[in-house]
């Protein structure tokens, strides 16, 4: 069973809200047919830890102003600023040091779940023809 219509909107939310502050590689993974525990991941690095915090600040208040709210239930290693990651229940947002995602690679290990489109839309203005 696909992600949810809440898990996509939570997801291109935040994906945008990274985008907007200069994230990186963003992808958006739907995991609703591997995980019992989310329906999607919302992976984004930076190539610094004050970007990287900005960035989940960002994704932060974005999900806030949405018309049914979303706080995060869990949020890890903002401390270090390497890896955060924000749990929403129904999306986890790993935003990540550049480092740190090419060494973990979570795009690898999770390249057998189905990507959900996401087009920043800065660029997607532009394409208009």
């Amino acid at each position: 069973m696909p992600a949810s219509d809440r898990a996509l909107e939570l997801a291109l939310t935040a994906a945008q809200a990274a985008a907007d502050k200069k994230g990186m590689n963003i992808v958006i993974l739907d995991v609703a047919d591997q995980l019992v525990i989310t329906d999607a991941f919302v992976l984004a690095s930076a190539p610094n830890e004050r970007q990287v915090l900005a960035i989940v600040d960002a994704i932060e208040e974005q999900l806030l102003q949405l018309p049914e709210k979303a706080k995060p239930v869990r949020r890890e290693g903002e401390r270090a600023g390497r890896w955060v990651l924000l749990d929403y229940v129904d999306i986890v947002v790993h935003v990540q040091h550049s480092e740190e995602r090419e060494f973990y690679s979570l795009d690898r290990l999770w390249k057998d779940c189905p990507r959900v489109p996401f087009v920043d839309r800065e660029f997607a203005d532009h394409d208009v023809a």
